[in-house]
């Protein structure tokens, strides 16, 4: 068996289970059930391109149809019917601000006789960045990166993020007098949609004390008019994001149609197929990489030498989202989620897979894979890499002190010089982590 050919196909099964393009025409309206006036697409993430296209090919041609999409740069499509507007991400930027704007306005031209179908997949927080009038985009990235740098989970920067948008936490969806349908491939644990692309369209159960406590927790030194905001928001004096059972959400279908379970499923299929038993340990894991990848080593170590929980062969697969912290201060680096960098090169995967490496020392017949879903790991230009039995052996024979590297954070530079990054390019959607570790 050719085991870096059987992970990498295992990975482009997963990658597969969540492909716009096969995913959302199952979930579009057809004749008779198209709008009697126009239909407006609005979306925003790193699949958004590719849910339009998947929109204008299945599309009724003689029927109305426009809108706007926005999408990570490099991740645009050319579409006809549709506009792409590529911005920034991981922090928003002015021309994000400008297609939110013009978003907004064209929603709020609808009448009860269109339809607004908004598109949404991860990374759509950054790029649909609206901020509330008093704050100026500049305050909403300082805070932005603050959380990041800091390691908080995105459903906490999200709650934050939506008490300071114009759009974001169910805002859009009260700005429309159109029944909205709103498809969503999720990269969240939990599949949440007030947490993908922090929930245009659906509710939102947080508040202004919330976003407060989250700031205070991880000591954010906020811009002034960010603290204004949200405690006038805490003492009543602003209107609270939409909640769940309010009326504005009387016509609006927010629709998971891919999750991380989705693909991990298919990459087990695949395994089985080849005649390897898959084991699924979680769709949801975090935790520091380094730190996870210690206990699936004892785990993997455990099934080579004794046959326990599973005999091998055993595929063992897992999605979520790990983070790569830098603790300064109380605070680290989410290189997972941020892309921004201190110290080394190298994303929450191959930090994993450089983690794994070490603790497994070598150990005969195991190989592993770790790649991000969207194609890019962190903030360079790679998915993840693969790891080798031999893999700690032939670094060693190179001159690469493994321990150093990963002591700052350098995990692209260790795959890197033994020629075993994974480079797929953007893939155009998003559904967090994919981890295998194949025990033979």
């Amino acid at each position: 068996m050719d085991h870096r050919k059987s992970l990498c196909n295992s990975f482009n099964a997963a990658i597969a289970a969540a492909d716009p393009l096969c995913i959302v025409p199952r979930h579009l309206p057809i004749p008779p059930r198209l709008p009697k006036g126009r239909t407006l697409v609005i979306g925003a993430g790193k699949a958004a391109a590719a849910m339009a296209l998947a929109v204008e090919n299945h599309w009724q041609k003689d029927a109305l149809l426009n809108g706007i999409v926005l999408t990570r740069y490099g991740h645009g499509l050319p579409l006809e019917r549709i506009t792409v507007i590529e911005a920034g991400h991981p922090l928003p930027d002015k021309r994000g601000e400008q297609a939110a704007q013009d978003i907004l306005a064209e929603v709020k031209k609808l009448g009860a006789d269109d339809l607004l179908l908004c598109l949404v997949s991860g990374g759509g927080s950054s790029l649909l960045s609206l901020p509330v009038a008093g704050l100026s985009l500049n305050d909403l990235r300082n805070v932005t990166r603050e959380l990041l740098l800091c390691g908080a989970a995105i459903q906490e920067i999200n709650t934050v993020r939506k008490h300071l948008s114009a759009i974001q936490g169910g805002k859009l969806a009260a700005s429309c007098r159109a029944p909205v349908l709103a498809l969503i491939i999720s990269d969240v644990t939990g599949d949440a949609p007030t947490h993908v692309a922090s929930g245009p369209c659906a509710p939102d159960p947080s508040t202004y004390l919330d976003a407060l406590e989250i700031l205070e927790r991880y000591r954010i030194d906020a811009p002034a008019a960010v603290l204004e905001i949200l405690l006038a928001g805490a003492e009543g004096k602003r209107d609270e994001t939409p909640k769940p059972g309010d009326a504005v959400f009387r016509n609006v279908d927010n629709r998971v149609i891919a999750t991380a379970r989705d693909s991990l499923l298919a990459a087990a299929k695949y395994f089985h197929d080849q005649g390897i038993p898959a084991a699924i340990l979680g769709d949801g894991i975090t935790g520091e990489s380094r730190d996870v990848a210690k206990v699936f080593a004892a785990l993997a170590r455990q099934i080579r030498q004794y046959g326990q929980p599973w005999k091998p062969p055993v595929a063992l697969i897992s999605g979520g989202e790990t983070t790569v912290s830098l603790r300064e201060n109380g605070c680290g680096e989410q290189r997972g989620t941020s892309g921004t960098k201190s110290g080394g090169r190298g994303g929450r995967n191959t930090e994993f897979l450089l983690s794994l490496a070490i603790e497994l020392n070598d150990v005969t017949g195991i190989h592993a894979l770790a790649c991000d879903t969207d194609g890019i790991d962190g903030s360079e230009n790679n998915a993840g890499a693969i790891m080798a039995p031999d893999s700690i052996h032939r670094a060693k024979q190179m001159g690469i002190d493994a321990r150093a590297l990963l002591a700052s954070h350098d995990s692209y530079t260790f795959f890197g010089q033994l020629d075993d990054l994974i480079l797929t390019g953007p893939t155009r959607t998003n559904v967090n982590d994919y981890r295998v570790i194949l025990v033979l």
